[in-house]
């Protein structure tokens, strides 16, 4: 069961995203948007996992437009690199050495009762060592800073329990190095549910998405083609299984909720009328937030420069675990 932790300043707390498409409104409820308020609770280490995004993104000019992407959201969104250490995952080469060691440390077993591999291949996702190998490298993410908190959503539990393991062996056949990490729950009961236009969990690999920025033309064709019922105008609705009013729900305050739930009871709105009121919430919502973004993309040597200065001091952090490593395991 997971324990909801605080932490105090001197907790190291890391997170990474991938950048394997546009960030949607499942990834600002679900991580985004808790990033963003964890970074004044402790120091915070927030990565663009770019390493991990090989294993499904295969187009060079697109991976480098996605991290381009990831790291405009996030500055937009409040992320202040004054205070987290905000970076690209491939900026810090010490995290594969890392990952090779962890690996020698590492039972095939493990590795073969990770759900989130077998989901994926499962769903077509070719079955490669990067991909089955992912807990991994994941591991040394979260232990070459010697991670101290990690939020996690529940798919994600089993790979931080798996890092756990990790790190607990390499510490009983070499010596202590890495600190065991813990996962890390906000105030708010858990990360924010938030369905797709199928009604399944937005998803990329679902196609099911509605991107953050998106605004004008495209947003009103991905809200107006989220899936309802058959109910005609003029006939009651049920708000708790309609994933319109759900995702209005993220944006609405508690008394907005009641005002379109009791219009839904009454047969007063039909799924047209409440598909406006949620477009109009997420422009209202990420408008200041799109205006940031679209000065942050005029200057892309800004954002550049923030990146490598947190990849610096990343890897600074990085370099001083191996050097407890490397001696540890013999090879220094």
């Amino acid at each position: 069961m997971i324990a909801s932790l605080q932490p105090s300043k001197t907790k190291r707390i890391l997170s990474g995203v991938q950048p394997s498409g546009k960030l949607h409104l499942g990834n600002y409820f679900g991580a985004v948007k808790q990033h963003v308020e964890m970074q004044h609770e402790g120091q915070a280490f927030f990565f663009i996992a770019d390493y991990h995004a090989l294993t499904t993104l295969q187009d060079a000019n697109a991976l480098r437009e996605c991290v381009r992407d990831v790291a405009l959201d996030y500055l937009a969104l409040g992320l202040d690199p004054n205070i987290a250490i905000f970076f690209r995952q491939s900026d810090v080469p010490q995290v594969t050495e890392l990952a090779w060691i962890l690996s020698t440390v590492t039972n095939m077993g493990l590795l073969e009762r990770a759900v989130s591999y077998k989901d994926k291949v499962e769903k077509g996702l070719e079955a490669s060592v990067g991909l089955f190998t992912y807990p991994v490298l994941m591991a040394a993410d979260i232990l070459i800073y010697r991670s101290h908190l990690v939020p996690v959503g529940k798919d994600q539990v089993q790979h931080l329990e798996m890092t756990r393991d990790i790190a607990i062996k390499f510490n009983r056949a070499y010596k202590e190095v890495f600190p065991e990490p813990q996962p890390y729950v906000p105030k708010q009961e858990s990360r924010a549910k938030v369905p797709g236009t199928d009604g399944q969990k937005m998803s990329k690999s679902y196609g099911n998405t509605i991107d953050m920025f998106a605004e004008g033309k495209p947003l009103e064709k991905s809200v107006m083609g989220i899936k309802t019922d058959s109910t005609p105008m003029g006939q009651p609705l049920d708000p708790d299984k309609d994933t319109v009013f759900a995702l209005y729900s993220l944006f609405a305050t508690e008394e907005e909720k009641a005002a379109l739930a009791a219009d839904y009871r009454a047969g007063k709105i039909g799924y047209g009328g409440a598909k406006k009121f949620l477009k109009a919430k997420i422009e209202s919502h990420f408008a200041p937030f799109r205006d940031k973004r679209k000065e942050l993309a005029r200057d892309p040597k800004t954002v550049d420069d923030i990146l490598r200065a947190g990849a610096a001091k990343a890897s600074a952090e990085a370099e001083a675990t191996m050097a407890l490593v490397r001696m540890a395991t013999g090879l220094r």
